[in-house]
């Protein structure tokens, strides 16, 4: 299983090292300590915690740049269905959630797993912008 170290936890689920620090430390999101003494957090542990967390409202902040989001998610694998030819990944990426069709043979190729840290890469004919 993979895990995480503080600062990578915090870019993922794209807040501050000290906020991950401040969660483990109450008790928010579970961490351990390693042999070198550093926090870490459990791949799926982060995974189960970035997909609670999104479920949350999120309000765009004041002053923030409305803008067509780009065609890369970078993320944490929170969910994988695998069927006879073809897989299912589900991917968090900050309050994104992105669910992917590919082959199985990829999947097990690549050794995704939940709470793998992954990129999705989105190509579409169709791109749909909304604005409120």
């Amino acid at each position: 299983m993979p895990s995480y170290s503080m600062g990578q936890a915090a870019q993922m689920l794209r807040v501050s090292p000290e906020t991950v620090r401040r969660w483990a430390e109450t008790g928010r999101l579970a961490a351990v300590r390693a042999a070198d003494g550093a926090r870490a957090v459990d791949g799926v542990v982060l995974a189960a915690f970035a997909k609670e967390r999104a479920a949350g409202p999120h309000p765009v902040p004041a002053g923030a740049a409305v803008t067509s989001v780009r065609n890369s998610f970078a993320g944490i694998v929170t969910a994988v269905r695998l069927d006879d030819v073809a897989a299912q990944v589900e991917i968090q990426s900050g309050p994104h959630r992105v669910v992917s069709v590919v082959t199985r043979e990829s999947v097990e190729e690549l050794g995704i797993t939940v709470g793998a840290a992954v990129t999705a890469r989105v190509k579409s004919t169709d791109v749909h912008i909304d604005l409120p």
